[in-house]
């Protein structure tokens, strides 16, 4: 069987949401065949019924899963992967040009109890938004109790129980499983969390279906999910530090499943895998990301490329005077 070394760019999947937009048309200048109003743009997943497919190359057309099947030691090395055994890791694009409902994903302990629901934390990358900035509500205020929390938690009083935070592009936002949520309208934002698709609604600005029903919210369940506990997670800006000739590196991200740096790229850079996958999201700029087999790939504002643990040393390389910055998500710090 042949070896899997070669950097993977997907079909992208594009979820239509009522919160939605167009905006990721704009930054990171997406190309969307939808027409709707896209919330989400699902550039890795390996989930059953919604998997992402090579785009281009020699693998062209063979979905995530079918190379986890052919070549898992290849394309994951030491990195873990899911419990279900898929690809570890979710990366998609997110447009709120309306408000995301309020809303909570379970952790490990709380997923456990419920069959079929899936752990996921996440971390936001934010791209752009509107002019004024852009805010985010995540965490429960000092002192909330369950009681009073509980009491507010299906309607619009909910808010009155959360942190909220000001954030700007270039900045990250750590979410754990157990943290209630909602992000404003006008962000765009790089998002990574573990593979799983459980979410609960606490409030959803009450908006309609499109059959002009509320929409489902499931508020027993998410106070089942929500922690009390957790540290305040204020949003984070890069702090670079040398990562070798050429490349300086911001450590944005770090949770028990997954690590995200920032990179800026300014010369030619020598990369490697460490053994473990790594996915890079180009966030600004542009260039080339060339393997020591000879072969190379563009790298284009707003693509994501899967680079398999096979790939070992590899060079990327910005085009033009402007250095060329990288989303790094790996599954482990």
């Amino acid at each position: 069987m042949s070896t899997l070394n070669t950097p993977l760019r997907f079909r992208r999947l594009e979820i239509e949401k009522p919160w939605g937009g167009r905006a990721l048309e704009r930054c990171p200048g997406l190309s969307l065949d939808s027409t709707g109003p896209v919330g989400e743009t699902w550039e890795i997943v390996d989930r059953p019924g919604e998997e992402v497919r090579v785009a281009a190359g020699p693998h062209e057309g063979r979905t995530l899963g079918e190379l986890m099947d052919a070549h898992r030691k290849d394309l994951l090395g030491k990195a873990p992967a899911s419990a279900h055994g898929r690809f570890p890791l979710l990366v998609k694009y997110l447009d709120t040009s309306a408000e995301l409902s309020v809303q909570v994903h379970p952790d490990e302990e709380s997923a456990a109890h419920v069959p079929g629901a899936e752990p996921k934390t996440e971390a936001w990358y934010f791209l752009a938004t509107t002019p004024g900035g852009g805010r985010v509500h995540a965490g429960l205020r000092a002192g909330t109790t369950p009681d009073a929390f509980a009491r507010d938690a299906g309607g619009r009083a909910v808010l009155d129980h959360l942190e909220a935070w000001d954030v700007a592009p270039g900045q990250c936002m750590v979410v754990p499983g157990g943290t209630v949520h909602t992000i404003g309208a006008g962000v765009t934002l790089l998002e990574v969390q573990q593979n799983s698709d459980t979410t609960y609604r606490f409030w959803d600005w009450d908006r309609a279906d499109a059959h002009g029903a509320p929409r489902e919210t499931h508020v027993e369940r998410a106070l089942d999910a929500t922690r009390y506990d957790l540290p305040r997670r204020a949003p984070v800006a890069p702090t670079f530090e040398p990562a070798g000739d050429g490349v300086r590196r911001a450590p944005m991200a770090r949770t028990r499943t997954f690590a995200m740096n920032l990179l800026e790229v300014s010369a030619r850079a020598r990369l490697s895998t460490g053994n473990q996958f790594q996915i890079y999201a180009v966030e600004r700029g542009a260039g080339t990301l060339a393997t020591r087999d000879g072969g190379s790939v563009e790298l284009a504002r707003g693509d994501v490329w899967l680079v398999p643990a096979a790939t070992g040393f590899h060079h990327v390389e910005p085009r033009g005077e402007e250095p060329l910055a990288l989303v790094q998500l790996l599954h482990k710090a």
